[in-house]
């Protein structure tokens, strides 16, 4: 089973200043940082995905959230996805590079923007190594597997990713095959996503990807998978699309899964309130530790409006935060106590919920967060672990603060999790 990271232009500073919190007045975006795959000893993931919508914007399609510029697509499809993305290494050459349509970016809008032909043309430009068919995806999904007739829009955007998959296979034939084609499984019931999954193993394809996945929990991915498995059987391969339940896989094993993709070891590094940082346990699991949340008090807007309303002056929010950077970093060094440093990082913390006029609220916010932050200096995850990054940056690793410290922990946490990965992968088999 792989791992595959979507690509969402996820690089760092390789020589960001953390002591200033800056980068150098000359460096380049993209040119001077580096992709997770270049930083870490090794790549922590299997392959990358990359999706359509990110790179090429449709005309009426609001932009993705990942939108590369008109230059840099223009050089993505002169040079290649592996070399645009530096995924061309001893260490990267031969992994998965995997293209698809990317439908979140226009499932509002009737009709995919984008033709089997031009998807295909976009494939072969970019050097994909695997290519999924454009599809339009139905986030409903009914385990009492209604009828077709009771979901007529969810059967319309079937039906278009039916056609464009038949349409697509055969383009890629005419190709030459020059990459593997992937059809897009989409469906508003298991039963559904069944039938198009046997739909598109007699078009052909050897090789099937799960969409709509995003939104169910782990028991109804079950029965999705379950309902696939019996009307196609064992052969055809399976990819997961946008695997949100990645800390789940060891229950899928079992599913003849042969890939999926997932962004969330690195999103929760920042968009988590409580496990942003991950560690494997010897029992064969993840622990999850938060993060300590020291912003950066003059480019916080919440902070800035607690300012101008008169709650504290920008001096002595200033000061605190000093306090806090230098006693974690104090800490780091064997130089200062767990309650001393979580006293200071709190003191700091406070800033953040004056205001509230809930009482109650902000001392229970504040009593959380303190048993957070004390089991996180308790345990000292980032001195345990040997990756590339937290053996280079130390403390700064477990530090909320600042995008250059935040992605550096999600790429950890890449890496955490694919090693988790295989070895759970060993472990059953």
């Amino acid at each position: 089973m792989k791992f595959l990271y979507s690509d969402t232009q996820d690089y760092v500073d390789p020589n960001y200043d953390f002591l200033n919190d800056r980068s150098a007045s000359t460096r380049q975006r993209y040119w001077d940082d580096v992709y997770a795959h270049e930083l870490m000893d090794e790549p922590p993931y299997d392959g990358l995905l990359v999706a359509m919508s990110a790179v090429r914007q449709a005309e009426g399609v609001a932009s993705s959230k990942v939108r590369y510029s008109t230059a840099e697509e223009q050089r993505m499809l002169r040079v290649g996805a592996r070399k645009f993305l530096r995924f061309d290494g001893p260490k990267c050459r031969d992994l998965m590079l995997m293209g698809d349509c990317g439908a979140f970016a226009y499932a509002e809008h009737p009709e995919p923007p984008y033709s089997p032909e031009e998807v295909v043309e976009f494939y072969l430009e970019a050097e994909f190594t695997h290519g999924i068919s454009p599809d339009h995806i139905i986030f409903e999904c009914d385990l009492n597997n209604p009828p077709a007739s009771e979901q007529k829009e969810a059967f319309r955007r079937y039906e278009i990713t039916l056609e464009n998959a038949r349409k697509f296979i055969n383009l890629v034939r005419h190709e030459g095959d020059i990459f593997e084609p992937m059809g897009a499984v989409q469906g508003w019931s298991p039963e559904s996503m069944a039938a198009a999954a046997y739909e598109l193993v007699r078009m052909g394809y050897k090789y099937l990807a799960i969409g709509g996945l995003v939104p169910l929990k782990v028991d109804a991915i079950k029965v999705v998978l379950d309902a696939i498995r019996r009307k196609i059987g064992s052969g055809p391969k399976l990819h997961l699309l946008g695997f949100a339940k990645a800390d789940n896989i060891h229950q899928f094993i079992n599913y003849g899964i042969s890939s999926f993709d997932s962004t969330s070891p690195l999103i929760r590094a920042f968009k988590d309130d409580k496990a942003n940082y991950y560690q494997e346990n010897p029992a064969g699991g993840l622990n999850y530790y938060t993060a300590i949340r020291i912003p950066q008090a003059i480019e916080n807007s919440r902070l800035m409006q607690g300012v101008k309303r008169g709650l504290f002056s920008a001096e002595d929010l200033v000061a605190h935060e000093h306090l806090a950077l230098k006693a974690l970093r104090e800490f780091d060094q064997g130089l200062g106590s767990v309650e001393y440093t979580a006293d200071a990082v709190m003191n700091y913390h406070r800033f953040l919920l004056l205001g509230d006029d809930n009482e109650k609220a902000r001392v229970n916010a504040m009593a959380k967060t303190r048993e957070r932050v004390q089991r996180t200096l308790e345990a000292s995850p980032w001195k345990k672990c040997d990756c590339a990054i937290c053996r280079s940056v130390g403390v700064e690793v477990i530090i909320f603060r600042s995008s250059n410290r935040n992605k550096r922990r999600g790429i950890h946490n890449l890496g955490v999790y694919h090693r988790h990965l295989k070895n759970t992968l060993e472990k059953h088999t």
